[in-house]
């Protein structure tokens, strides 16, 4: 019996050593009794991205809710996370299940839960149902037949990409976005926007728009170091005035200027807020997770925002979002949401934003990025992971518990915040960040200087100290 945790996002663990159909069946078996306790018809839309065997599994959690009882909408072939969020809202079901791992390398598959509001199910929710899971699958999902199941109507197919298409030709002027002179660019790395891209702008550029459930080898997240051959496409073509990538499952966003430079996610979400505060002139609180620059801070207090930071893991986010009045929610990783949407990040959704202020203003990516320097001033940031055996993770986490580092190199410590893992801000305002993966053995290292050569050295000398 394996014991089964959800993460920071969902359950994720390696496809035929714990990510097995019994074990998906035993959180079914859960999700369905946590449902049927709280609704009283209950209803979930259930769906799968890109990954090895996701319709397989996706099938195998259809069929254990609907002989529960539960109704099913099963989407028809793979879809992103944002299409289940936004396809369980609009369908008005009691909750969405996506099988994704997301980011994760490709031999992981995972299980997210979905709240009817649209966006990730909340954390004592999400801890009731672990709770329950069984430790044995009781059912011989073998013997369960998704057509007798549509028979009955227990399982109804759904097209949630038509959904989400529609919903974006309602929000967004495609018009404007079709006919530019300016020319963008996709990158899909094997994920599931794949389709959903094509359907919108058939005419840009595409990239790793196949199915591929190995993600050639590469785990499919979309930051600079695995979007090398995306960069050269951009720099090389010298008419790319803007290039978008989106991870696995197309909730995480990735950003490249004109040249083929990566643009990260603080970037984004300053430029973001500054598309809809000064020119859509959207009001509302910004909610950001913990890792993110605190010069968005600074962009708040220029606009008269409120600000609040949280934890990280976008469900802490997404809590505000449902009860409080949120222009927008971001963090370090790609995951943004904003208004208009639904509370959940949406890589494709954030792209045709930044797309849509390019083309309406006129101005190239980098000239927009001067107007936000201008409100918090110019800097760059760097993120390195330190795969590491797990009791060097632990001794490590636990000297910052300590407070046992007071520099770092040259680094001087003024002083430390600690909402989730260990923010050190230096004399001059540049600051490190160590925060240790809820999913993976791995310790993640933040930086922010003012260029990017300063932000390197400051995860060098990091590194350095940590290990030493």
């Amino acid at each position: 019996m394996t014991k089964i945790k959800f993460g920071t996002d969902g359950w994720r663990a390696i496809i035929a050593k714990d990510f097995t159909v019994d074990n998906v069946a035993r959180v079914a078996i859960a999700t369905a009794g946590w449902v049927k306790q709280n609704f009283e018809k209950p209803s979930v839309v259930v769906g799968h991205d890109c990954r090895f065997a996701g319709e397989l599994f996706a099938e195998t959690t259809a069929k254990v809710l609907a002989n529960a009882g539960v109704k099913v909408y099963l989407a028809k072939d793979f879809v992103s996370t944002p299409m289940v969020s936004l396809g369980t809202k609009k369908q008005g079901a009691s909750l969405g299940v996506i099988i994704t791992a997301s980011h994760n390398p490709p031999s992981y598959n995972g299980f997210k839960l979905k709240g009817s509001f649209g966006g990730p199910l909340l954390s004592d929710d999400i801890q009731i149902i672990e709770d329950a899971i069984p430790d044995k699958n009781s059912i011989d999902v073998e013997k369960l037949s998704i057509a007798d199941f549509v028979k009955v109507g227990l399982i109804e197919y759904i097209d949630l990409e038509t959904m989400y298409v529609d919903h974006v030709e309602k929000n967004f002027d495609m018009d404007a976005i079709r006919n530019t002179k300016m020319n963008f660019a996709y990158e899909a790395m094997y994920g599931a926007g794949q389709n959903v891209m094509r359907r919108l702008l058939p005419d840009i550029t595409f990239l790793h728009c196949d199915y591929n459930p190995g993600f050639d080898g590469q785990a499919p997240e979309p930051i600079h170091k695995n979007l090398q051959e995306f960069s050269h496409l951009i720099s090389e073509s010298g008419d790319i005035d803007c290039g978008l990538a989106t991870d696995g499952d197309a909730d995480r966003i990735g950003l490249y200027n004109s040249k083929g430079e990566f643009v990260d996610s603080h970037h984004i979400i300053l430029l973001l807020i500054n598309y809809l505060v000064k020119e859509k002139k959207f009001t509302g609180k910004i909610v950001n997770a913990f890792s993110v620059t605190p010069r968005v801070k600074k962009m708040c207090e220029h606009y008269g925002l409120e600000y609040q930071v949280v934890k990280i893991g976008f469900k802490h986010i997404a809590g505000i979002m449902i009860t409080e009045d949120v222009l927008l929610g971001g963090e370090e990783s790609g995951g943004i949401a904003i208004k208009g949407h639904i509370p959940e990040r949406d890589g494709i959704w954030m792209g045709l934003t930044i797309w849509e202020y390019m083309v309406k203003s006129g101005k190239s990516l980098d000239e927009l990025i001067q107007e936000v320097y201008k409100i918090v001033g110019a800097f760059k940031f760097e993120r390195s992971d330190m795969h590491l055996k797990e009791e060097v993770k632990n001794k490590i986490v636990e000297n910052c518990k300590a407070n046992k580092y007071t520099a770092f190199g040259p680094y001087k410590i003024d002083h430390v915040e600690t909402i989730d893992g260990w923010k050190y801000f230096f004399e001059n305002g540049d600051w490190l960040m160590i925060r240790a993966s809820g999913t993976e053995p791995v310790l993640r290292n933040y930086a922010e200087s003012e260029t990017t050569e300063k932000a390197f050295a400051i995860l060098k000398a990091a590194e350095k100290e940590l290990l030493g």
